[in-house]
C-alpha cells in the first residue's frame, strides 16, 4: 500500500483560456467559451481523473481567472495546498481560434509578468513534493522566467536524489526563450535528470540535432535516462530503454480532430498513468496514444481525457493487433 500523500506533483502555469465559438480570424470573434489552460495543470487533471491523486504547485493572481482556476482544480480533485495567490501579479490569459479540418488553432498569449512567471525557489515546499512519489515536469514552466527554471531544476534534482521517478515532456515554447541554444542547453539539463523523456519527433530533432527516433533516444538513453517515448503523429509512437528494450505504437485513427491542442498533454497522462500503476511499457504507449487521442476530439485542453471507467471500457474495445477509427 502506497502511504503518499499524492501520486504525481507538477508546477507550472495556469491560464483562463477563451475559445472562439465560430471558426475565423480572432479579431472578428464576437464569443468565446471559457476554459482553463497550462500544460502541467492539463497532466495534473488527466492523472485525477484516472484515479491517481495529483497535486499542481504554481501561482496565481487574486482575481476572477485565478479564482476560476482554483474552482477547476477543486471540482477536478487536484490537491492546490502549495499555490499561492499573487495579490501584486496577474493570472495570464490567452484567446484561441477555433481550428477546422485538423488544423492547429491560433493562440494568442497575454501572459507577460504574470503570477506564474515569478515562481521561484521558495516556492519549493520540501514536505509537500516528499509526500508524491513522481514529479512530472514540462518545458513550459521552465521556460517561464530564470526563477521559474531554476525552481523546476531544483525540484527536478531534489526529487531524484530523494529516490522519486521524474518525467518529462519538453512541451517546446521558443518564443519564450532568449535564443533556441539556450532553450536547447537548459531542457536538456532537465531531461537529464528525468527517469521517462516524451518528446514529439520535431521537439527530439531540435533538442538532439537528430532525425530518427532511435538516435533521438539514444541520445537521452547515454545520459542515464531510463525510458524514452517519442511521439510521431500519425505513426504513434517510438519507444527505446536503457535496457534496449523498442518498439512502435501505431496511432489511433480519428474520424474528426476538433482540436490538437493538448494532444501532448493527453499522451503525457496515459504513460506516466501505466507507469505508476505498473504496466508494460508497450501498454503504457498505448495508453498514452489512446487519452491524446480522445483529447483532440473535443474543445478545450482537458475536456476529452477519460475517467478511469471511460479508460477501462473504451480501451477494452480495441483490438491490440489494429489501428481502429476512434471516434
Amino acid at each position: 500500500m502506497n502511504n503518499n500523500k499524492l501520486d504525481v506533483v507538477t508546477l507550472g502555469e495556469a491560464m483562463m483560456m477563451f475559445v472562439a465559438t465560430k471558426a475565423g480570424e480572432l479579431h472578428d470573434v464576437e464569443n468565446f467559451v471559457r476554459r482553463a489552460a497550462g500544460a502541467e495543470l492539463n497532466v495534473a487533471i488527466g492523472l485525477s481523473r484516472i484515479g491517481l491523486r495529483s497535486g499542481w504547485v504554481s501561482r496565481l493572481g487574486n482575481d476572477s481567472f485565478g479564482r476560476f482556476i482554483q474552482s477547476t482544480l477543486e471540482k477536478e480533485n487536484v490537491d492546490y495546498e502549495c499555490v499561492l495567490i499573487d495579490a501584486e501579479h496577474p493570472t495570464g490569459f490567452q484567446l484561441k481560434s477555433k481550428a477546422e479540418n485538423g488544423t492547429d488553432p491560433t493562440v494568442e498569449y497575454f501572459r507577460k509578468g504574470s503570477a506564474a512567471s515569478h515562481l521561484d525557489l521558495t516556492d519549493f515546499n520540501e514536505d509537500y513534493f516528499i509526500s508524491a512519489r513522481h514529479l512530472h515536469l514540462s518545458g513550459v514552466a521552465a521556460a517561464l522566467s530564470s526563477t521559474s527554471y531554476q525552481l523546476s531544476l531544483y525540484a527536478a534534482k531534489w526529487m531524484r536524489n530523494a529516490g522519486k521517478t521524474l518525467s518529462f515532456d519538453p512541451n517546446l515554447r521558443p518564443s519564450l526563450w532568449k535564443s533556441e541554444a539556450e532553450m536547447v542547453e537548459q531542457l536538456n539539463q532537465l531531461a537529464f535528470h528525468a527517469n521517462w523523456v516524451l518528446p514529439g519527433l520535431k521537439e527530439g530533432k531540435i533538442l538532439t540535432g537528430y532525425d530518427k527516433p532511435e538516435d533521438i533516444a539514444d541520445f537521452y538513453l547515454s545520459q542515464g535516462v531510463d525510458v524514452v517515448v517519442i511521439k510521431t503523429g500519425e505513426q504513434g509512437a517510438y519507444y527505446k530503454t536503457s535496457e534496449n528494450q523498442k518498439g512502435i505504437v501505431p496511432a489511433l485513427r480519428v474520424k474528426h480532430v476538433v482540436d490538437t491542442v493538448g494532444a501532448g498533454d493527453g499522451f503525457a497522462v496515459g504513460v506516466i498513468s501505466a507507469l505508476l500503476e505498473g504496466e508494460p511499457l508497450q501498454r503504457a504507449v498505448e495508453r498514452g496514444n489512446f487519452v491524446g487521442a480522445r483529447a483532440i476530439q473535443v474543445i478545450g485542453d482537458s475536456e476529452g481525457l477519460p475517467t478511469k471507467a471511460q479508460l477501462q471500457q473504451e480501451m477494452s474495445l480495441l483490438s491490440p493487433s489494429t489501428s481502429p477509427v476512434f471516434g
